[in-house]
């Protein structure tokens, strides 16, 4: 097998993964491995997937899980990402998008001041 054939099938469980501090809040930035630095477009709508925003580490899924129960602020790209997300229930089925055939969703975690639970 060719070293360009692995590293697609390797890419194809990893995650990029990079966290925003945004005062209280925590903005996860979130992308299938093979699809940063790529931009995708739909009609009016494009979306970029710039490494500085996206390109953080490489993670695994129980990596990229970790880091989705951290997050108070989600912007995810790629179907493997959203599902994931939308599987441990940050994201609704009904609240993504696709933009050039590839899924993108954001969501904001709510918590409540006093106990700090959703």
């Amino acid at each position: 097998m060719s070293q360009a054939r692995r590293n697609i099938e390797s890419s194809e469980s990893e995650y990029w993964v990079k966290l925003h501090p945004a005062g209280r809040d925590i903005v996860l930035a979130v992308c299938d491995a093979e699809l940063i630095d790529e931009t995708f477009t739909e009609g009016e709508l494009s979306l970029k997937v710039y490494r500085d925003f996206y390109g953080g580490v490489l993670v695994k899924e129980e990596g990229l899980k970790i880091h989705l129960q951290r997050a108070t602020i989600l912007n995810l790209v790629g179907e493997r990402s959203v599902s994931i997300a939308m599987e441990m229930g940050w994201v609704d089925k009904e609240n993504v998008l696709k933009i050039g055939g590839v899924m993108h969703a954001q969501a904001a975690i709510m918590f409540d001041d006093r106990t700090g639970k959703g």
